[in-house]
């Protein structure tokens, strides 16, 4: 058996020492490495919480839209559920209305409109006067016409009137007027 030599783990460490000297680049290397990489980590990850926080704050932004619309929604709903039927039917008859209205059409309706009180105030303090007063005029008319018939009557009895009525009925009848 052989007894252990003491100086041989010295000499193994001598024998490694130049590979270990050789070494000391490559760690060097790849502890540079090591350092670029953990500063572009660090970068990315503040990258990372800055994006993390834009994104929390439209989460924030976006929770306040959606209860303003839910809102919205909530206030709208019944209007346009009681509407609903309303719609319906009015859907053809709009689409008629576009369909057969042209744009001049329109103009003159919001002439029309633009008008309507003028003509609404002419109606009452002009038109509707004048027509409560129609059912007195009939008789006035009838009564002016029978004077008018008995006028006729005596003037055919005054000499020379016969001749002048009848150059008068010529001259009308050649125009054509009855």
């Amino acid at each position: 058996m052989r007894l252990p030599n003491p100086l041989d783990p010295v000499s193994q460490l001598l024998d490694l020492l130049p590979r270990v000297v050789g070494l000391v680049p490559t760690v060097e290397g790849l502890l540079d490495r090591i350092e670029s990489t953990r500063l572009a980590a660090e970068e990315l990850i503040a990258r990372i919480e800055t994006t993390r926080r834009s994104g929390e704050d439209l989460l924030v932004g976006a929770a306040g839209q959606v209860a303003r619309i839910e809102a919205l929604v909530d206030s709208l709903e019944p209007r346009l559920t009681e509407l609903g039927p309303v719609l319906d039917r009015l859907v053809p008859i709009a689409r008629e209305l576009a369909d057969t209205t042209s744009p001049d059409e329109v103009a003159a309706l919001v002439k029309l409109v633009d008008q309507l009180p003028e003509v609404a105030d002419k109606m009452e303090s002009e038109v509707l006067p004048v027509l409560s007063t129609l059912g007195t005029v009939a008789p006035d008319v009838h009564d002016l016409l029978g004077v008018a018939r008995e006028l006729n009557e005596v003037l055919e009895k005054v000499p020379g009137v016969s001749r002048a009525k009848k150059k008068i009925d010529a001259e009308q009848a050649e125009r054509g007027i009855a």
